[in-house]
C-alpha cells in the first residue's frame, strides 16, 4: 500500500513560495481512496467515536467516509459564515495567513468522544483552533487523524496533548 503516489506537489500555490500537496489523484483512485479509508480506520480500532470533525474543506473528503465507517455522527467546521446556525469561532495562523474556524454550537455535547479529521498537518495552526472548539463544546478529543503530516513545519508541538495519527509523513 503505497499511498504515497497518490498526492502531488504543485510549487507556489497557493502563493509563491508554498510547495501544495495536491490529494486529487487520490480522490480520483477508488483503489487508494479504500486504501486510505482502510489505513485511517485501523487506526481507530477499540476506540468509541460519537463524531468525527471534519475541517473545510478537504478534511470533508474522508471525514464523512469515516464517520460512516465508524457509526458516528459528521460534525462540518467551516470558514466564517458558511454554518447557517448560531456558532462559536476560533482564529489561528497559516503558513501563508491568518484565518477562523467556526462550529454550530449544538453540534458535539459535553463529554461525546470526537475524532478530528484534516488533510494535513503542516503548522498545526488550523487543528489547534479545532481541538479549541471541540474542547469549548464539551467534547474529548479521542485522536486527531491526518492524511499526511509535514513533519518539517513542527505543526504536532501545537496539539500534542492530544493523540495524533498521520497516514503518510514527509
Amino acid at each position: 500500500m503505497n499511498l504515497d503516489q497518490y498526492f502531488r506537489d504543485i510549487q507556489d500555490f497557493p502563493k509563491e513560495g508554498i510547495l501544495f500537496k495536491d490529494i486529487t489523484p487520490l480522490l480520483l483512485n477508488p483503489e487508494g481512496r479504500a486504501d486510505m479509508l482502510e489505513k485511517l480506520i485501523s487506526e481507530l480500532k477499540n476506540k468509541q467515536i460519537d463524531k468525527v470533525v471534519g475541517v473545510e474543506s478537504r478534511g470533508f473528503f474522508f471525514g464523512i467516509l469515516l464517520a460512516e465507517k465508524l457509526n458516528a455522527g459528521f460534525v462540518p467546521v467551516r470558514k466564517p459564515k458558511k454554518l447557517p446556525y448560531k456558532t462559536i469561532s476560533a482564529s489561528y495562523e497559516l503558513e501563508y495567513g491568518h484565518d477562523t474556524l467556526e462550529i454550530h454550537i449544538d453540534a458535539i455535547q459535553k463529554g461525546e468522544k470526537v475524532l478530528i479529521h484534516d488533510d494535513v498537518l503542516a503548522t498545526g495552526g488550523t487543528a489547534k483552533a479545532v481541538c479549541e472548539l471541540v474542547e469549548k463544546l464539551g467534547g474529548e478529543i479521542v485522536q486527531c487523524n491526518f492524511l499526511m503530516e509535514l513533519s518539517f513545519l513542527n505543526g504536532r508541538e501545537k496539539i500534542k496533548e492530544n493523540p495524533i495519527f498521520s497516514a503518510i509523513t514527509y
